[in-house]
């Protein structure tokens, strides 16, 4: 099994940004796409389920980890990013390429797939182009608490704020991802909170794209979020070849804490596309 703490490979991007990505396991090809507030390292706790099951491969997104940015950002740049690391994986490993994603990482995925042939399945943890934004994209003045804790140099409140307020979890869950190792890359990556919020206001799901998304798709659910579920009926019927899988007592945050629920779900939908 290999474990490293450097990008194994990495992928030139269409503007000429470096996304690296990092690997371990075994088996067939699985990318993971990591949503806001962190890097490749939010995936610890699920890797270790799947690695014997799977070759993971997760990527750093654009402006944090070991890949670069460009200070021209538009969500189609990660679109092109998720696109050009699937076609390096599959090149390398003469396969195509399963891809796994939650949350913002899941509307990047969403993107991508008109832009490489590479991709064999997709599975999305609650992340895919927002039917409702307004529901679930934050609130502009919630967007400008956080550039104003950026601007003063408060990254960590920022973050804070941002889990709390944005994103819902409570202060028991905040208390165990700060306990993580990946916490400090989370705080790294709070610059990229303004620009995703806004993304994701300006961003809306396409019945029309989503119709020529031709590969199996899993949309997986936590039961108590009750604004994805009704997100997922609507995008699953507008897809050729899609499934819901509701995870119970889980919400936005589930491959954090209860990876085991993730890892089964998602095992179990990949074993039926090999």
């Amino acid at each position: 099994m290999i474990r490293t703490t450097e990008p194994v490979r990495s992928a030139i991007s269409q503007d000429g940004t470096r996304i690296g990505y990092f690997t371990s396991g075994d088996g067939p090809p699985l990318l993971l796409v990591h949503g806001g507030l962190g890097d490749h390292q939010r995936w610890e706790a699920l890797r270790a389920h799947l690695e014997p099951h799977v070759t993971v491969h997760a990527m750093d997104r654009r402006g944090r980890g070991a890949s670069g940015d460009h200070p021209d950002y538009r969500v189609e740049r990660e679109y092109e990013d998720v696109a050009a690391v699937v076609d390096a994986i599959a090149s390398a490993s003469r396969s195509r390429v399963d891809v796994y994603c939650s949350s913002f990482g899941g509307l990047c995925a969403f993107g991508a797939i008109p832009l490489t042939t590479n991709v064999r399945s997709l599975a999305l943890y609650e992340g895919w182009p927002p039917v409702n934004p307004e529901a679930l994209a934050p609130k502009p003045d919630k967007v400008e608490r956080i550039e104003a804790l950026l601007a003063a140099g408060e990254r960590e409140a920022a973050l804070e704020l941002a889990y709390l307020e944005v994103l819902g979890v409570s202060v028991e869950e905040l208390a165990t991802l700060r306990s993580q190792p990946a916490w400090p890359a989370r705080v790294a990556a709070a610059h990229t909170l303004p620009r995703e919020g806004r993304a994701i206001a300006a961003t809306r799901f396409d019945p029309r794209q989503a119709a020529r998304v031709a590969v199996p798709t899993l949309l997986l659910i936590g039961s108590e979020s009750p604004t994805w579920k009704h997100e997922a009926g609507i995008v699953a019927d507008a897809l050729p070849d899609a499934r819901i899988a509701v995870l119970e007592g889980q919400a936005h945050a589930a491959d954090l804490f209860a990876p085991e629920l993730v890892a089964e779900a998602l095992l179990g939908f990949l074993r039926q596309q090999h």
